[in-house]
């Protein structure tokens, strides 16, 4: 028997696949609430454009430490009941759940950033695992489906969760404005949904999808107290000794994700003042220009919603590469073109050009990468690839306030304007540096390099 076959776990019926991609929809559910608001509710309780970065870093920070730990020690989890990842999908999205309800109270911005660490935590601790998951469940030939359908529950749920505002004040009539220190009622009432929402999807995951046993080595290894010292040893170890296509693809992650984050801090409040002309916001023009923005953030994950029906398509026509770097060459000109609109409704373009990106940066890149890892050490290598996500994340959140008033003069649309020209160089590291793997047993070969630690 191969190593390969050993592996290899039976094909999954459409139904199981969505059953445990379910989760993904809360999860999103829960990012997207925040990603569209938090930088509206840290204006609306006084900060300045160039301190929100700074109020985004402690949430980047522990999650530095938390992926890789919950990585390992889901890992080498293992539970009749519960299984392997499960444990961590409750846990992580019960507190998440607690933290959305509370963060419409925020009185001061040291709790709402403090709210947004815990939401980002705990998310993180959920979400983690369910990259591995995938890997867990899947065949390989049955990998791309699997993380394109997350891609799938990813749209639906962000583009239910950030049209929520919107239509919270133009469909039910609930305020969109509030004074300074206040939490505007259409929000409030956002993120009581997308708690229930986080915390639903997540237990139809829990209570849908079944974890195979692990392999018996794989049990004794869990059953192995290796202890703290343990854990970090392996921790160093797996980041020292990453497989060459893990080292490409997180340096193409490295410049993408700083596309979206910048995306994130500055857009809703970029269309509230330089489209639509708002000044601050107690200002019913800037609610209104808030509502619109994340209005579009919601067409935006539709978009990505629709296009993972045809993704897996593309990328057996064109091969991942190709596909991933089309795609964030996409989204880096819809994000780009932002500063050219000048009617609100030609957002809905430029948010169709980041919906394909956002579809193809949920699925290739781990797409990519999964054959490349020993299916043992799946969470650790996942939760180390998530460095590459977070540290862009960090480094903005600690030098781009400082670039913001200095360089940028609080000017929200060039700060999402360069986010795009991070995103286009990404594309083209992508396009020239990953090379398509031939028909070879990836997974032996990464196992050696990894384990002996030599040269492909």
């Amino acid at each position: 028997m191969t190593l390969k076959s050993v592996f290899e776990n039976p094909k999954l019926t459409i139904t199981q696949i969505i059953n445990m991609s379910v989760g993904f929809f809360g999860i999103q559910f829960g990012w997207d609430l925040q990603r569209a608001n938090m930088a509206r509710i840290y204006e609306n309780l006084g900060a300045n454009p160039d301190q929100v970065p700074l109020l985004f870093l402690a949430a980047p920070l522990t999650g530095l430490l938390v992926q890789p730990v919950i990585g390992y020690l889901s890992d080498r989890t293992w539970h009749p009941t519960w299984g392997r990842r499960r444990p961590y999908f409750f846990v992580g999205a019960l507190v998440s759940s607690i933290a959305l309800i509370f963060m419409p109270h925020s009185s001061a911005l040291w709790m709402a950033a403090g709210l947004l660490w815990v939401l980002d935590v705990f998310g993180n601790i959920t979400m983690e695992p369910f990259r591995a998951f995938v890997t867990d469940k899947l065949p390989d030939s049955q990998v791309n489906r699997g993380f394109i359908m997350q891609s799938m529950m990813i749209g639906l749920g962000g583009s239910i969760a950030s049209s929520l505002p919107w239509l919270m004040n133009n469909v039910f009539h609930l305020t969109n404005t509030a004074e300074k220190g206040n939490i505007p009622e259409n929000v409030k009432l956002s993120f009581y949904i997308g708690a229930f929402f986080f915390l639903a999807s997540v237990l139809w995951t829990i209570f849908t999808s079944k974890e195979y046993p692990p392999q018996d080595a794989d049990i004794n290894k869990a059953k192995n107290k290796a202890g703290l010292g343990g854990g970090i040893k392996e921790i160093f170890g797996a980041l020292t000794n990453m497989p060459r296509r893990m080292k490409i693809v997180s340096l193409i992650q490295f410049f993408t994700w700083p596309g979206l984050f910048l995306l994130w801090f500055y857009y809703t409040t970029a269309v509230a003042v330089n489209v639509f002309g708002g000044k601050d916001a107690s200002d019913p023009v800037y609610a209104a220009g808030a509502d619109f923005g994340s209005l579009t953030l919601a067409y935006y994950s539709v978009v990505t919603f629709l296009f993972a029906l045809i993704l897996p398509k593309i990328a057996d026509l064109l091969g991942r590469k190709a596909t991933h770097a089309l795609c964030l060459a996409c989204g880096a000109l819809g994000i780009i073109s932002v500063a050219w609109v000048h009617d609100k409704n030609m957002l809905f373009l430029c948010m169709t050009g980041v919906g394909i990106a956002w579809a193809s940066i949920l699925s290739m890149p781990y797409a990519m990468l999964s054959g490349s890892l020993p299916k043992d050490k799946i969470g650790v290598y996942m939760g180390i690839f998530n460095f590459f996500i977070v540290l862009p994340e960090i480094i903005a959140s600690l030098g781009f306030g400082w670039l913001m008033k200095n360089i940028l003069n609080n000017d929200r649309i060039l700060a999402v304007q360069l986010g795009g020209v991070l995103m286009i160089l990404a594309a083209v590291l992508c396009y020239i540096l990953i090379k398509e793997p031939k028909n070879t047993d990836t997974v032996l070969t990464s196992k050696l390099e990894i384990e002996e630690n030599r040269s492909l």
